[in-house]
């Protein structure tokens, strides 16, 4: 009975002594788990204590800011939404049609015509920042074309269109259509980012050019190489730009005499947290470090995009050890901004684009393994694992007795209601968590395209009102 009165009383101690930060914040670094539901942070959290050794008791470094509010994630034409459709509305204010971005909902998936009509186009907060004189970023461990941080620069039809062989396979034409990597290249506001990290060379290079690791062509159709194409302009402005593609070269590149650095480190995604390895490909947290020495020597400020995108495919898989692993590199990411920002002139924003159907289930006793066995049924005596999903490629016949599997293998599956190749989104609300100036804007549930108008008022940005008025 005592300790849980002594941390409760703490943790009101703790919340009589937040004061809101009424003040223009000069930068945001916008965190974004893919797929990361409640249910994700709560599993994670418990994984993370197993090994920290708080158990229950732990916390994810973001579950200790000052602000949570609620988001709903549906899309103009779907309860529930992918990464497209929400990241145009968490960026760029806007909801729109499912597997669409940075367009509004008068754009009908795959459909062109009216992608190339530039009314329809919607500007994210990246580009906000960009024409209020500062900097931006990505940095994600997906492909740098992939749906959330194409949200901060493409306009998009489809976002499958990584590049033009894609165009071309769904019967458009590419010269007229403009695929998502030449967008990020070519065109505002990509061209300008200061900061571009994650993998994805294939949408990058011709067929004809063989990729440094992967020993084959990339994806490219028009012999654009727009990597080259990326390293020659920079030339042409007299500005110092540097490319990498492996770790040793990250590490070792030269912040303060570097102006624009692109870093792309596999093919396609990077590799998971467990089979990634260490010595060629960088981890987020690097990346997120190496990000914010870049972006800071803006005086003005700047923005910066981090996506946690492995979450997302560990849980289309069933795979939830490949979930929480993720989650708890993700959560290490965010504390080295924390470590490196001033929280009186940084919002720290940190949430979700969609949920997952994983759940936590049964009534596992205290301090158990949350990738363990969770209960027995008491209809036909078989246990069940902690975590199952509600869908998905985990999906068996026949209930087998998983305590005779091996839970903790890098390929387990979680086992699953109903059969599908790739495990479907969970439609629920998910969190905000906030830190810095103006963060208790994020103190309710909000649509999910209220997020950048915040963020944006916060931060004295874009064209709808703001604190600076």
């Amino acid at each position: 009975m005592a300790f849980w009165r002594q941390d409760a009383q703490e943790r009101l101690q703790k919340q009589l002594q937040i004061v809101n930060k009424v003040q223009q914040a000069k930068n945001i670094i916008f965190f974004l788990g893919d797929g990361m539901g409640i249910p994700i942070v709560t599993a994670a959290r418990f994984f993370k204590g197993n090994i920290t050794g708080k158990w229950e008791h732990e916390t994810m470094v973001w579950e200790e800011f000052p602000n949570f509010a609620l988001s709903k994630p549906y899309t103009t034409n779907t309860q529930v939404a992918d990464s497209a459709s929400s990241a145009t509305a968490y960026l760029c204010g806007v909801k729109a049609n499912r597997r669409t971005l940075g367009v509004d909902s008068n754009v009908l998936i795959g459909n062109c015509s009216t992608q190339m009509n530039s009314s329809y186009h919607t500007s994210s907060i990246a580009k906000w920042f960009q024409d209020a004189g500062r900097s931006a970023g990505i940095v994600t461990n997906m492909r740098v074309t992939h749906a959330t941080p194409a949200g901060a620069y493409a306009h998009i039809a489809e976002r499958d269109w990584e590049d033009d062989d894609a165009v071309t396979i769904d019967g458009e034409d590419p010269n007229f259509c403009d695929d998502i990597a030449e967008q990020l290249i070519l065109n505002d506001p990509g061209k300008n980012f200061k900061v571009i990290m994650g993998g994805g060379r294939r949408h990058m290079t011709p067929s004809n050019v063989t990729d440094v690791e992967e020993g084959r062509g990339g994806h490219r159709n028009d012999g654009k190489d727009l990597i080259a194409i990326w390293q020659e302009e920079k030339e042409a402005l007299g500005v110092n730009a540097s490319y990498v593609w492996h770790r040793d070269d990250l590490l070792a590149v030269d912040i303060e005499n570097t102006d624009y650095l692109m870093g792309l480190f596999a093919y396609s995604h990077m590799d998971y947290v467990v089979d990634r390895d260490p010595q060629s490909d960088p981890t987020l947290p690097e990346m997120t470090e190496i990000a914010i020495k870049m972006l800071q020597k803006d005086q003005n400020g700047f923005f910066l995009l981090v996506e946690g995108g492995k979450i997302d495919h560990g849980s289309h898989a069933n795979m939830a050890i490949r979930v929480v692993t993720e989650t708890v590199e993700f959560d290490e990411a965010v504390q080295v901004a924390l470590n490196m920002t001033d929280p009186e002139e940084t919002i720290i924003l940190v949430t979700a684009d969609h949920s997952h159907t994983l759940t936590i289930n049964g009534y596992p006793p205290r301090q158990n393994d949350i990738l363990g066995i969770g209960d027995v049924s008491d209809v036909d005596g078989i246990p069940i694992t902690t975590v199952l999903f509600g869908n998905g490629p985990g999906f068996r016949f026949s209930r087998p007795d998983p305590s005779d599997d091996n839970l903790h293998s890098k390929i387990y599956r979680q086992d699953s209601t109903v059969p599908f190749t790739s495990a479907h989104h969970g439609g629920e609300d998910v969190g905000i968590w906030a830190t810095g100036p103006l963060s208790h804007l994020f103190t309710g549930v909000y649509e999910q395209n209220y997020i950048p108008h915040a963020l944006a008022y916060a931060t004295c940005v874009g064209d709808g009102a703001t604190f600076c008025d």
